[in-house]
């Protein structure tokens, strides 16, 4: 069966384009109880961007620390259950930052509208209910989060997405200014999230026009900002890198990740590292499956002196190794792009835990 997926229902791009947001939100404001809830990454709390959320007295803001750890069904179950028992429900919810506050702003918008903990969704499709309005704000470029119709959750038992056509944001804004301050090194590795993306989607079994389509012209924009002769962040890159986010999260959308996301999941959700960081360091070491992706990579990485540490496994026990590849293996429609429907008769536990040694 073809895939049948819904976007974004609006987008506004351009510099500035963060000041439409109050008139934008003045549209719902009279659903459900009233008042917005903003979801914003702790990073701006107090900083200048915080003074221009358009914040009405029946608001509630809440400021969320996403560093070190990536969000958590616990954390989206709180969230809910916080703002209903204080305020009622939400006329929309707002995210703010980075690809952890977008995961969280679309989980917490379908939870407001479904029982039970989050953990009960973790899976295609297992959402009953439309959540409430729901608008995207990035701070940072590359997760693909603000496109996805995936948030991604870790759970007590697993690392996996609330995945369904009502996760998708209503609404995205997307002004490449918000992206200026972000530290070298994460401008590095959440822009190679989207340059993953596509190398993954593009090599593949689920690779077709339509998702190539996307990944050809995110790559193009992702070999200007990172290897071209004008390369670096500057304010032309910001805006090509949004640009590039978005069409990567569109190529993986109706293709789909592989190995390195694969491993990806297994670093996050043993480790607790940090989803764009535990991509790079992953992808470093996939020479075998995607040889011309890592070598253009590893230039990358060269051109611009990025932090990227080696033999992380020395420091690991087996224990924390075989929990890391049971995750990994544990993602079949990663292994099944990547490798092929037979899959399991080329792929084991033990061959992940020897790609894990490698890091």
């Amino acid at each position: 069966m073809h895939k049948n997926f819904k976007g974004i229902e609006k987008t506004v791009y351009g510099r500035g384009s963060f000041d439409q947001l109050g008139t934008i939100l003045d549209e719902k404001r009279g659903d459900n109880d009233k008042f917005m809830l903003f979801i914003v990454d702790n990073y701006f709390k107090d900083k200048p961007l915080s003074k221009r959320i358009p914040l009405k007295p029946e608001d509630v803001i809440m400021y969320i620390d996403v560093d070190p750890h990536e969000p958590t069904t616990d954390q989206v179950d709180s969230i809910r259950d916080q703002v209903l028992g204080s305020k009622g429900l939400p006329a929309g919810v707002i995210g703010i930052g980075g690809g952890s506050i977008m995961d969280i702003a679309k989980a917490v918008s379908l939870m407001f509208t479904n029982e039970g903990s989050s953990t009960l969704y973790q899976g295609l499709n297992l959402i009953k209910k439309p959540g409430i309005y729901h608008v995207g704000v990035p701070t940072i470029s590359g997760t693909g989060a603000e496109v996805s119709m995936t948030a991604v959750l870790t759970g007590p038992e697993k690392k996996l997405g609330l995945k369904c056509e009502w996760t998708v944001f209503n609404q995205v804004v997307l002004d490449p200014e918000l992206i200026a301050t972000v530290p070298r090194n994460w401008w590095f590795y959440t822009g190679m999230d989207t340059y993953i993306h596509c190398i993954e989607s593009e090599n593949g079994i689920l690779n077709n026009a339509y998702s190539h389509a996307y990944a050809e012209q995110a790559l193009k924009l992702c070999r200007d900002i990172f290897l071209g002769p004008a390369s670096g962040q500057t304010p032309e890159n910001d805006d090509k890198l949004m640009v590039a986010s978005l069409m990567g999260g569109l190529s993986l959308t109706y293709s789909e990740v592989g190995v390195c996301h694969a491993l990806s999941y297994g670093l996050s959700k043993i480790l607790g590292m940090r989803h764009c960081f535990a991509n790079c360091v992953a992808f470093n070491h996939l020479e075998d499956y995607y040889p011309e992706g890592v070598r253009e990579f590893r230039e990358m990485v060269r051109k611009h002196n990025i932090d990227l540490p080696q033999g992380l496994s020395k420091d690991w026990s087996d224990e924390q190794i075989t929990a890391m590849a049971k995750v990994s293996y544990n993602l079949p429609h990663m292994w099944n792009h990547a490798v092929g429907p037979d899959w399991k008769d080329k792929v084991t536990v033990e061959s992940i835990e020897e790609l894990f040694r490698r890091l």
